[in-house]
């Protein structure tokens, strides 16, 4: 089994910063891609930022400049800092990734999901 584990959400005032952390865990052989999305009420889930193997970096235009995506490989976990937080950023953070497991199958997973919550 694989599973990722999301904590660092939160309620900040707009400004404010949070860092999300996603750990994996279980039977890994490797991670590729890892990445943020985020879901508002009514809307769909939407990608944030990617980060590959490598460490080549891609955001979605509306937090650029503000979030930063990184990784740490040897603990499997990947981070969000978000920084100059605004209202419109509150929404579920969902990490993901694309493991590679003991099988040798390569599968997409996805954390539980982390509330960020951001007044005005």
């Amino acid at each position: 089994q694989v599973q990722l584990v999301e904590s660092g959400g939160g309620l900040v005032q707009a400004g404010g910063s949070l860092r999300l952390s996603c750990a994996a865990s279980g039977r890994i052989l490797s991670i590729n891609d890892m990445g943020w999305y985020h879901q508002a009420p009514g809307k769909q889930r939407e990608l944030v930022a990617t980060i590959t193997s490598g460490g080549k970096t891609s955001y979605v235009d509306s937090v650029k400049g503000r979030f930063t995506i990184s990784r740490d490989n040897a603990k499997n976990t990947v981070y969000l800092q978000m920084n100059s937080l605004k209202p419109e950023d509150t929404a579920v953070y969902y990490c993901n990734a694309k493991i590679m497991a003991a099988s040798k199958w390569t599968d997409e997973y996805w954390g539980q999901g982390t509330q960020v919550t951001v007044s005005s």
